[in-house]
């Protein structure tokens, strides 16, 4: 059975949410890692039985309380983000005060202590317009691959190719329904290889080929702003078989459907 990266994800969160489970049901306490999965698996669920985002969420908040994991773990944790498959598309949840909020405050494990300044993203090199054309609003946080959002978000999709939002990291841009939202945008950095988000690239974003591919999968399977360019390409590799020529790598492989 062939499995993306984001699939073998959501088994990585279920198995690790079956382990919480059962040492509940055996009286443990949860460390960081079991209580988060178990959040995560019950927001993934919510969302699979077809509750919208805010009652998986509500879901999420309500499975554990601060007596059900370990000291420390609630003032730890203040927040977990996992990404659900909605009826409506992929969704990042994000479950604030998931166990009901802790006590020791700035005593807390990992707490962070600010100087008072408010945090800033990078410089942004390219402005795109963004207009959500749902009818629910969208999220995409600081480092997803912004080419691959949500396929209702209408924008130039090739400027936004290989690159994520100029924001500062951990937080996200909210698309109300029917808002146009000028953003910011900034190279990815590293060794830039995308890797899951909505499996549209899965590959090195230098790599010409892949970078074809995935313009190409993105108009194939809908994602506003991809059309054109995609159309282009599908052009381009028609007059080359009728000239006799190989169809160029670009539109080789098979189309996946995935819903980011």
């Amino acid at each position: 059975m062939q499995l993306t990266p984001t699939e073998r994800d959501r088994l990585l969160i279920f198995t690790a949410a079956e382990l919480a489970r059962a040492r509940r049901a055996r009286g443990l306490r949860l460390n960081v890692p079991e209580a988060t999965a178990l959040v995560s698996d019950t927001v993934c669920e919510a969302a699979r039985d077809g509750l919208r985002l805010a009652e998986a969420v509500a879901r999420g908040r309500s499975v554990l309380s601060p007596a059900d994991v370990l000291p420390g773990v609630a003032d730890l944790v203040t927040e977990i983000h996992v990404e659900a498959v909605f009826e409506d598309g992929t969704r990042l949840a994000v479950i604030a005060d998931p166990f009901g909020g802790g006590a020791l405050g700035e005593a807390a494990p990992g707490a962070v202590l600010t100087d008072g300044h408010a945090a800033t993203g990078p410089e942004p090199v390219r402005t795109l317009a963004v207009r959500n054309t749902s009818g629910v609003p969208v999220s995409v946080t600081s480092h997803f691959h912004f080419f691959e959002a949500n396929p209702r978000l209408a924008f130039d999709r090739a400027a936004a190719y290989g690159m994520h939002l100029a924001v500062p990291a951990g937080s996200s841009v909210r698309f109300d329904p029917g808002a146009t939202v000028e953003v910011g945008l900034v190279p990815i950095g590293g060794e830039r290889v995308a890797i899951g988000f909505a499996g549209l690239v899965d590959g090195p974003l230098d790599s010409p080929r892949v970078r074809r591919e995935a313009l190409r999968r993105a108009a194939e399977q809908g994602y506003l702003g991809a059309a054109r360019e995609g159309a282009a390409d599908g052009e381009a590799a028609g007059a080359g078989t009728a000239d006799g020529g190989a169809v160029g790598e670009g539109t080789s492989g098979e189309g996946q459907e995935r819903q980011p």
